[in-house]
């Protein structure tokens, strides 16, 4: 996800009146000016890098912890199931 994007969410998480975006001037539905702030912005941004990062790991040690069980002969879990694609 580029940069552009990231912020958009952002914006959308901490604002949801907000429906428009001129460069960092933010709009509701009335074309009024939403005031937001760039620290809380980018603090959003951060957060939600991390919580992609640690759902990309995650699912990555899902499937490994699958594969081991399948090459052991175990029992999966139900989501470790999830994770094969037939």
């Amino acid at each position: 996800m580029d940069a552009f994007w990231k912020r958009v969410q952002a914006i959308k998480e901490l604002y949801p009146s907000v429906i428009s975006n001129q460069g960092n001037v933010s709009y509701d539905k009335d074309s009024k000016v939403v005031t937001t702030d760039e620290t809380a912005i980018a603090n959003k941004i951060k957060a939600q890098d991390t919580a992609r990062a640690s759902a990309a790991t995650a699912k990555a040690d899902l499937k490994a912890s699958a594969k081991a069980k399948l090459i052991a002969g175990e029992k999966l879990t139900e989501d470790e199931a999830n994770t094969i694609v037939l």
